[in-house]
């Protein structure tokens, strides 16, 4: 089996349109949760979210080729952009039908098809325009992104709720270790700050009605937290074959060493009672890498400031790491970034990446009241300088999809 490697990053969020910015308001415990205002949310019980700001499309993508591109493809392609210039790959030099491309979206285009839909509803079937199918399917956006870099290997989009991104990423380190790409540039994608996936939501009870304090809404593992708060944005990883990232001299932030996923088949939205599905995606992530419990520094958690994500979630790792549950440091990031959904997993693989290059845990913030369900070192309100071995990202998705990928501190 060949060794992965992750040799650049791009990302796209609420707390900062470039990587670089990101990891700073991270590691700065910085919000990026405000009242909505891509619409109007006053009739609606949470109206807050985490937006994408001051973003100027046009300053990445040619406006004629954004205005075929849904706002969730937009996000992938500046972020994947991001991520291949970090990573130093000369496109030129590469043999195309090596370097393939995987994302991972939720829902996709959906702005794309309300805006059509009221089109259609208004003005008729002739005011549909011909772009609406290709720039609402969410396989659009490996599909932009491999036209952008000549990518002609892998390419396909993953749809497993708010562990697609993950799924991507596991499915990508697949690939690469059989040998069938030598680069796949991996992320994921979401684009939900929409009326009615919005309305979806809140219909379910499922969101933060935190309304009245934005930056404190998300607080999971906290005894007051009340639901997560849904957010947009794009993170992609190069995910390259080791001996071919050494070959050109490329710089190497951590190596990719463990995938594990399932599913809970117990319930459309819920999790299952005790997290045994989320657990056995861990117990077979870090049997992949090749490691025991007790060697993983940190854990991203999924974490999603709902009651029982974060209490099931606590069980499954108690249930992995027995006495070394106590001793591993668990955080949420979603904290400050809120729910990215189908592209959670991606923003948070880049949080583990970065967390093993410079040696720091990021804290979970608006940890104010312990919930005795939730007893684990969360890092509340204040990161750590901490040396991290191994660090591992868990993603759990409506539908009981459960994935959980590992990274480690790479050494020849």
């Amino acid at each position: 089996m060949k060794r992965v490697v992750v040799t650049g990053v791009g990302a796209v969020t609420p707390i900062g349109n470039d990587a670089k910015t990101f990891w700073q308001n991270i590691k700065d415990g910085v919000s990026g949760i405000d009242y909505v205002k891509v619409f109007d949310a006053s009739g609606l019980k949470t109206q807050i979210a985490g937006e994408i700001k001051d973003l100027e499309v046009t300053d990445f993508i040619e406006r004629k080729e954004a205005r075929k591109m849904d706002r969730c493809t937009q996000f992938a392609v500046i972020a994947a952009t991001e991520a291949v210039k970090d990573s130093g790959l000369d496109m030129e030099k590469e043999d195309p039908w090596r370097v393939g491309c995987i994302t991972g979206s939720g829902i996709g285009g959906i702005l794309t098809f309300e805006e059509q839909h009221t089109n259609f509803m208004e003005k008729g079937p002739g005011r549909v325009s011909p772009f609406f199918i290709p720039m609402m399917i969410a396989n659009m956006a490996p599909c932009q992104i491999a036209i952008k870099f000549n990518a002609k290997g892998v390419n396909e989009n993953v749809v497993t709720a708010c562990a697609s991104a993950t799924n991507a990423l596991g499915t990508a380190y697949r690939h690469i270790q059989y040998g069938d790409n030598d680069v796949i540039i991996a992320g994921g994608c979401e684009a939900t700050v929409a009326p009615t996936a919005f309305a979806g939501f809140c219909n379910m009870k499922a969101m933060s009605t935190r309304n009245d304090d934005p930056k404190h809404a998300s607080r999971p593992f906290d005894l007051n937290r009340d639901g997560f708060v849904l957010s947009e944005g794009a993170a992609f990883l190069i995910l390259e074959e080791l001996e071919h990232a050494k070959a050109r001299g490329a710089n190497i932030i951590c190596e990719m060493v463990g995938y594990g996923a399932t599913d809970d088949a117990y319930h459309i939205t819920s999790p299952i009672p005790g997290g045994e599905g989320g657990a056995k995606a861990m117990e077979l992530a870090i049997k992949d890498a090749g490691a025991k419990p007790e060697d993983i520094t940190y854990i991203n958690a999924h974490g999603t400031s709902t009651k029982y994500n974060d209490q099931f979630e606590t069980e499954a790792i108690k249930k992995v790491f027995g006495d070394a549950a106590y001793k591993v440091a668990v955080s949420s990031t979603k904290s400050m970034t809120g729910h990215m959904l189908g592209a959670a997993g991606a923003v948070e693989a880049v949080v583990c990446a970065k967390s093993i290059e410079e040696g720091y845990i990021p804290a979970t913030m608006n940890y104010e009241t312990p919930d005795p369900a939730c007893d684990l070192d969360y890092v509340p309100n204040e990161g750590r300088v901490q040396d991290v071995e191994y660090a591992m990202s868990n993603s759990l998705g409506f539908g009981g999809h459960n994935a959980t990928i590992v990274f480690k501190k790479y050494t020849d």
